[in-house]
């Protein structure tokens, strides 16, 4: 991984009294203007009001306990970050593969620019007549297809897909909405009750109104891929759900789904699906909302949005976007058409927003826009996107703890699994390599039903050299976990070599175990944890105490 030059100083002490760090905070300001991009200097330490422990204790105070941190057992305090870099307050550099939302890459000067000139000059609400919202919503309308071509401005992707239901419920008066199993799309309480990712894991019942399909997975789901059309027999789930909605009276509003789903675990629909699907709703009387908040701009590099690359014989009526739209700076938007519009404003009810489409988002918006064309980060994404695919390939080649590689442009899922054959998801193995990465200085982020599936989607300036490192990296890391239990992989796989017939290039079994490391690759018990030696992982494993000697071993690195 390049370094970028960072001279960051100590840990950081606590600041003292709220006019100290807001003389801190106005020094930093100063060195900022005077120091060009990635020039030396101690920015980290600037960047600290408070100690780490101070400012996780203030955390535990005032912030929140649902509101979780990245790495909670071993919580990174990021202080700066730059293109697809990020730093801590010791100065130590991150290889970012987490951020979508910081789409061109942190702190672009273009975007910093663009928001500074325009705050200066202007910013206030859409009700007063300026030029950036009309010109960022021309250039938006540019890249959709041509139907697609009204626009109405929000502060996230929360606020746009629950606008969106507005707009489908408004459109012919229905109200049912249906939605993919495992979905998530947004926090609000409109979004939770159409997110069986969330409402699957609390208190709530799924309302009348939802109705939930089965998520188009050809891995792990219903049909998969040795089925002769998994398209046509996923649309006909959501065809049945119709009908059976009707059959009780009820009328479907829309069907909203990801182009590509997330949080599900990085699931790319089959070919066809969306384009059945839509012509089952449309003759319901729905609509199709494409969420494009975390895939779109280019992400998938052939195409601007994700939903392109189904066809052009695909067109969903409302597009909802968020994200990567502002490149940090709070900004989303609904797109729809002509005519879902005039319905939404037939009811006579006025749609307001107050920050949305505000002088300065729209400035943000139209750089970050400039900037994916200038630097040709969607060329960026097939390219780096491509070589990363294959370079993850060669590993499931090599590793069996490797069940799927699946994914387009800059948008990739690893599917962990304890077994190919049963396609068992290797849940806690997942959150060890999380761990382990971390600290190789490479950051993912893992999901799906079972949060197995390392999610990479990382800034779009990514590069090759970027991703050979965290191949690399990963690939000690999976070395390390299959040396560790070789013996119960060689005993495991002559017991089971005819079910194994059509896996010739298996060389261990995929029954894993905590995955903690093997100690001949670093004697510090810091980074090895608990366990010490094979044999003491293999009779943990046998134990059945795999999550309890993951938990175990990465506290104990955190108290060292």
């Amino acid at each position: 991984m390049p370094p970028v030059t960072s001279n960051a100083q100590g840990k950081g002490t606590p600041r003292g009294s709220t006019a100290e760090a807001a003389r801190g905070l106005a020094r930093q300001a100063r060195t900022r203007e005077r120091e060009p991009r990635g020039a030396p200097g101690s920015r980290a330490a600037m960047c600290e009001l408070y100690s780490k422990p101070d400012t996780l204790a203030l955390r535990r105070k005032h912030i929140g306990p649902s509101c979780k941190v990245f790495f909670a057992a071993d919580p990174i305090k990021i202080v700066r970050a730059q293109r697809q870099y990020m730093f801590d307050e010791t100065g130590e550099q991150y290889l970012d593969c987490i951020n979508n939302v910081a789409h061109v890459g942190h702190c672009h000067p273009d975007v910093v620019k663009a928001a500074l000139e325009q705050m200066e000059l202007l910013n206030t609400n859409s009700r007063f007549l300026h030029d950036n919202i009309v010109e960022y919503a021309r250039r938006l309308a540019a890249t959709l297809p041509e139907k697609l071509s009204v626009c109405y401005f929000t502060n996230s992707g929360s606020e746009a897909n629950d606008l969106a239901l507005r707009l489908a419920r408004q459109f012919r008066g229905h109200q049912d909405v249906i939605t993919l199993d495992h979905a998530y799309h947004g926090h609000l309480s409109s979004l939770i009750e159409i997110s069986p990712y969330k409402f699957r894991k609390g208190k709530d019942v799924k309302k009348a109104f939802v109705h939930v399909a089965p998520t188009p997975d050809t891995y792990r789901g219903k049909y998969r891929e040795d089925h002769a059309d998994p398209a046509s027999a996923y649309a006909e789930e959501v065809k049945e759900i119709i009908e059976e909605a009707h059959n009780s009276g009820r009328k479907i509003a829309a069907f909203i789904a990801e182009s590509m789903q997330s949080c599900g675990g990085q699931i790319i629909p089959p070919a066809g699906y969306f384009q059945k699907v839509a012509e089952y709703v449309h003759r319901a009387g729905g609509v199709f909302i494409a969420d494009e908040v975390q895939v779109g701009f280019g992400r998938v590099g052939k195409h601007f949005w994700s939903f392109q690359m189904h066809g052009e014989d695909f067109v969903p009526d409302i597009v909802t976007m968020g994200k990567p739209m502002g490149n940090g700076h709070p900004m989303a938007c609904v797109v729809t058409t002509k005519e879902i519009a005039e319905a939404f404003s037939s009811s006579g009810m006025e749609y307001f927003n107050t920050y949305g489409g505000n002088p300065v988002s729209s400035a943000v918006g139209l750089a970050v826009l400039n900037i994916i064309e200038n630097e040709d980060l969607q060329g960026n994404a097939t390219r780096v996107g491509d070589y990363l695919t294959e370079l993850l390939n060669k590993q499931k080649a090599k590793h069996t703890l490797i069940g799927d590689i699946r994914g387009i442009g800059l948008f990739i899922g690893i599917d962990l699994v304890k077994d190919r054959q049963k396609r068992t998801p290797a849940t806690d193995e997942a959150q060890h390599v999380l761990y382990k990465m971390k600290e190789k200085r490479v950051l993912l982020s893992a999901d799906g039903p079972h949060r197995n599936v390392l999610k990479i989607k990382p800034p779009m300036c990514f590069t090759e050299e970027d991703a050979k490192f965290m191949v690399d990296k990963l690939d000690e890391i999976l070395t390390v976990l299959e040396e560790a239990i070789g013996v119960q992989s060689e005993s495991m796989i002559s017991e089971n070599s005819p079910c194994r017939a059509k896996l010739p290039n298996e060389a261990h079994s995929e029954q894993l175990g905590d995955g903690t490391s093997d100690p001949r690759e670093n004697p510090s018990p810091k980074r090895n944890g608990l366990c010490t030696d094979k044999h003491s992982l293999l009779k943990s494993i046998r134990a059945g105490k795999i999550k309890a000697i993951w938990k175990k071993s990465h506290t104990a690195s955190v108290k060292k």
